[in-house]
């Protein structure tokens, strides 16, 4: 099986070499419009050779479709947990911005939970540095997170 497909690849490549350079020996105007339509054909035909010896008997459609849906279901997994980390990742930088911005050194870690509409959605906050109050209070009204959901370590007012 495999010989055969080395096979088909070498001779496509020689086909499309073969093709260039006759395209580059025939003179511009109508001829070569005609000389890469029909290179065009013949690569094609090169293209589809392979197709009336396929065996289609022993492939069943069941074992596809069953196929197609478990890597659906797994991008899906994998495109949810991408989409968790990056708002993760996005509300941290934005904690640790707004923190500066109020002159404070803060390292964030956010937990993400997905909400009734499916998109995940900040859930807690892991904080590193001093307890500031501001900040709870910001963290709180702008990204939704509580503060019985806000854990702080650092150096003054541990909680």
């Amino acid at each position: 099986m495999m010989e055969h497909v080395r096979q088909w690849l070498v001779s496509i490549v020689v086909v499309s070499l073969l093709l260039s350079v006759v395209q580059s020996l025939v003179p511009k105007g109508s001829l070569r419009r005609v000389a890469s339509f029909l290179s065009g054909l013949v690569l094609l035909a090169v293209l589809l050779e392979p197709l009336p010896r396929l065996d289609l008997k022993g492939l069943e459609l069941r074992d596809l479709q069953g196929e197609t849906e478990k890597v659906r279901r797994q991008l899906e997994t994998e495109q949810e947990t991408a989409l968790k980390a990056g708002i993760a990742e996005q509300t941290e930088a934005y904690i640790s911005d707004k923190a500066a911005a109020l002159g404070l050194t803060v390292r964030a870690r956010v937990e993400t939970r997905t909400g009734e509409d499916g998109v995940p959605l900040p859930w807690s906050a892991e904080l590193e540095g001093g307890y500031a109050e501001e900040l709870a209070q910001w963290i709180e009204a702008e990204l939704d997170i509580p503060r019985e959901r806000q854990v702080w370590h650092g150096r003054e007012g541990e909680s």
